[in-house]
């Protein structure tokens, strides 16, 4: 399997490392107020590419967080009722105690 995973990795770099060849005529991307970029079609896509992952990585952030303190918090309950459940059982396996009186 591993070896599968390093050939089909292999594959798509040639793939991309060939699109990026064929693209490397200078581009212009327009925003507004007159602004532009220049410079070669596959390093805007890259950058865009980035821009655009980091952006949803943001956007995923205040999610993960609310899913980290759940889950704590579902621990935490999780651990008390096995202490419950625990303390429970010792006391239903406990033999009978002696009275205290003693024969003597």
């Amino acid at each position: 399997m591993k070896i599968i995973t390093r050939l089909v990795a292999a594959i798509l770099f040639i793939v991309f490392f060939g699109f990026a060849l064929k693209n490397t005529q200078e581009s212009a991307i327009k925003f507004f107020w007159d602004y532009e970029i220049r410079g070669p079609l596959i390093l805007l896509l890259l950058g865009f590419f980035a821009a655009g992952a980091a952006l949803g990585v943001l956007a995923m952030t205040p999610m993960a967080f609310r899913h980290r303190r759940e889950l704590t918090r579902k621990r935490k309950l999780i651990s008390s009722m096995q202490e419950e459940h625990e303390a429970e059982q010792r006391a239903r396996t406990q033999p009978p105690q002696a009275d205290g009186v003693a024969n003597h």
